[in-house]
């Protein structure tokens, strides 16, 4: 993560779809974020001052997922269970940020990210 946010708020996004190249076009053109590509079927979005970052993803399936900052991933994913929802990807350490996936009661996917 790029900017400084506060816990429990939103400090990352991600935007899937199957064609990378119109949703690059799309959010800068629209809204005048920085694109920046990293590699096959991935980019990372620049947002203004105030705004989280967040990336675009190659995929299938069309997915907007948000990411919550949390002080304790370990933590939140107990309390996830404990509260109604699962586990969708278990805590990673992708070199960035270490990060889990869980769903809400309603099927719902959160990323949270150590903060």
């Amino acid at each position: 993560m790029s900017k400084s946010h506060a816990m429990y708020g939103i400090g990352h996004f991600d935007v899937a779809g199957p064609d990378i190249a119109a949703l690059q076009d799309f959010y800068a053109g629209v809204l005048g974020w920085q694109v920046t590509p990293r590699g096959p079927g991935y980019a990372m979005l620049a947002t203004p001052a105030g705004g989280p970052d967040g990336a675009l993803a190659e995929d299938e399936t069309a997915a907007l997922t948000i990411g919550i900052v949390v002080p304790d991933l370990d933590k939140a994913l107990s309390d996830t269970e404990a509260n109604g929802g699962a586990i969708a990807m278990p805590a990673l350490d992708n070199g960035w940020v270490r990060k889990a996936q869980v769903r809400d009661p309603a099927g719902n996917v959160l990323t949270l990210i150590q903060g």
